[in-house]
């Protein structure tokens, strides 16, 4: 029997939802340039940047491990700063888990954004942990990002 979850994580950043969202979706090749040591490619197989369908794979590392995740847009709300991701290859599907989506959400909080990270996953049993290092990986990243951002 497969176990459904649900996992949200919540990072403030100082810059605007539009410049983390055009990120994500329209520049994520940039990111190498911005955080190197955790982000090492960003690969677009088909479709356009950005667009809903596009299928792109990123290179990571991960727990001292270099990793690889394929993934498919699929949706965009530009309105809400929204990007939705299926894993379609690499280890979070191959070993882990039976299938795997998250989404990239920013909104107004006072004076600053927050970040949103929110994963979907079904694991096969309960020996496989939740992705906890996975989240906590995604909001340093987003964390780190935005330090970049703000030295600018």
């Amino acid at each position: 029997m497969a176990l459904s979850g649900k996992l949200i994580g919540y990072v403030e950043i100082s810059k605007n939802g539009d410049v983390f969202h055009d990120l994500l979706r329209h520049k994520p090749h940039e990111m190498v340039e911005m955080v190197p040591d955790q982000v090492h490619d960003c690969e677009l197989h088909e479709g356009e940047r950005g667009a809903v369908g596009s299928v792109i794979t990123w290179h990571y590392t991960h727990e001292g491990k270099k990793k690889f995740s394929k993934q498919i847009i699929e949706s965009v709300n530009e309105e809400n700063h929204t990007i939705r991701f299926k894993v379609i290859g690499g280890e979070l599907v191959d070993e882990l888990y039976k299938s795997f989506k998250h989404s990239f959400h920013v909104e107004p909080k006072g004076d600053r954004q927050v970040a949103t990270w929110t994963f979907e996953f079904e694991r096969p049993d309960t020996s496989v942990p939740w992705p906890t290092s996975v989240m906590d990986y995604l909001c340093n990243l987003v964390k780190d990002l935005d330090a970049h951002n703000n030295t600018k």
